[in-house]
């Protein structure tokens, strides 16, 4: 008896290890920024004035000054007015440009 006993719970334990290997991961985790919604950071839009040399932006809001963390993406824009639709991090100073449009000057 004790040996059927141990054969049953020997089974039982790799039959649930294997249905957790099949599982398929959910939506949220196969999403970019994992399975935290807080984690994945939405592009805003901001207008503002990029510098002469394109690595920095100025926010018309509040005059805060921004660095472009891809300078490439507004190559061809230094000086002028536009408005940047993209992923701001404010604890490092710091906007990834997704894409801008042209402005009207101040």
């Amino acid at each position: 008896m004790r040996k059927l006993c141990t054969i049953l719970f020997a089974l039982s334990l790799l039959t649930s290890v294997s249905l957790m290997a099949q599982e398929t991961p959910s939506q949220d985790s196969m999403r970019p920024g994992g399975a935290n919604a807080d984690t994945a950071v939405k592009a805003t839009t901001i207008a503002g004035t990029i510098s002469e040399d394109g690595k920095t932006f100025v926010s018309d809001k509040d005059n805060k000054t921004w660095t472009i963390s891809n300078p490439d993406a507004v190559k061809g824009h230094e000086g002028h007015h536009v408005a940047l639709k993209a992923r701001v991090d404010s604890s490092k100073g710091e906007v990834d440009v997704v894409s801008l449009k042209m402005l009207q000057t101040k």
